[in-house]
């Protein structure tokens, strides 16, 4: 019966089967320490395939394997998988040919780290906030279903006029149902257009305007995709990767539409000769000391140390920006929840100011 009960455990541990973040910076992180020890490519994918616990990981890595064995380099193993991002396999794939795939393997763990590291950030930032909100819902639908009708039945008794204050409250009260249906509908459609249409280059264009203008959240988001986009390029260039494959790369994997569109105009350019700082000049996506530092580094040719130094000033950018971040929106949703409660219930009290002249 207890191991029934485990199989069961283990299925559901398992269903969810994308080969997420934190799985590849494992992956990556002790593929690099058993390269690193003098294990040869086959017998590390033999210990890696022995020791992984998790099915469906474990048939990728055997994947992995049997493409080697059948003549295949890692990095085009990886491709054929389809669970690996061109940046990744690109990546493995230069690291094979320069004879750096170590370096390469231990970069693409830090990699991963940092992405996990900054999505768990969030997550702590935006649980508390997320979890208040949905409290406050519930406290508006049981005030605006039960305790406004009260107070309205009572008003009713004394025939009295009502600010208009209280009007609307009690109007809002006997419309509940239906504003609830409509923001339901409206959410619905709403995700109806991001899945039919977050492909197309429109949506995508507005969405990342519309993002990037958001106050305190713009200038968040701006930091976190130039230090990926940072992050990317040292990687690259550090595995001699040529500028021109370099910023093709980035592009692909960066999922950022601004970005996107930028690093295709800075590759065309490139390759017509032009410098990298310039490109990075004529686009608002960059910041100024991005583009002076760049300059510097095409001067001195320390492109890869360059952005190994940018990448971690905004990833700490981008840790000190959350923190405050969740400093400020605890207080503010506070604020607002009492706001709203108190507004109700201010409309509800109303009329009790009158209710010694209405007794006389």
């Amino acid at each position: 019966m207890a191991e029934k009960r485990a199989n069961i455990l283990n299925r559901e541990l398992s269903f969810n089967k994308r080969f997420s973040d934190k799985l590849k910076e494992a992956f990556y992180k002790e593929f690099h320490s058993l390269l690193n020890s003098g294990v040869d490519m086959q017998r590390t994918l033999d210990l890696l395939i022995e020791e992984q616990d998790k099915k469906f990981v474990k048939e990728i890595i055997e994947g992995l394997h049997e493409n080697i064995i059948s003549g295949l380099t890692l990095g085009e193993a990886m491709e054929r998988s389809g669970k690996f991002s061109p940046y990744e396999y690109q990546s493995i794939r230069i690291g094979e040919e320069t004879g750096r795939l170590k370096e390469v393997m231990e970069q693409l763990s830090a990699y991963f780290n940092s992405k996990v590291r900054l999505k768990r950030q969030l997550v702590s930032v935006f649980t508390y906030p997320s979890f208040v909100i949905l409290i406050t819902f519930g406290v508006l639908y049981f005030m605006l279903n039960n305790v406004v009708p009260m107070f309205e039945d009572v008003f009713k008794q004394f025939g009295q006029e009502l600010p208009p204050l209280t009007k609307t409250i009690i109007s809002i009260s006997e419309n509940f149902s239906t504003y609830m249906m409509i923001f339901g509908l409206f959410l619905v459609g709403i995700g109806i257009v991001i899945y039919t249409q977050r492909k197309t280059d429109a949506y995508r264009r507005i969405t990342a305007t519309i993002s990037l203008r958001l106050p305190v959240f713009g200038p968040l988001m701006r930091k976190i995709y130039l230090a990926r986009t940072c992050q990317s390029i040292s990687l690259l260039l550090s595995s001699f990767t040529p500028l021109v494959q370099t910023l093709k790369m980035v592009e692909e994997m960066i999922g950022f539409y601004p970005l996107e569109v930028a690093m295709k105009d800075i590759r065309a350019d490139v390759i017509k000769g032009g410098s990298l700082h310039k490109g990075f000049q004529r686009h608002s996506i960059f910041d100024k000391k991005m583009v002076s530092l760049t300059k510097i580094a095409e001067e001195t040719n320390q492109l890869h140390e360059t952005f190994d130094r940018l990448a971690k000033q905004y990833q700490e950018d981008v840790e000190y920006r959350t923190k405050l971040l969740g400093t400020i929106i605890e207080p503010a949703i506070i604020v607002v929840i009492g706001g709203l409660v108190g507004l109700i219930m201010v409309a509800m009290y109303l009329p009790m100011f009158n209710l010694s002249n209405v007794i006389q």
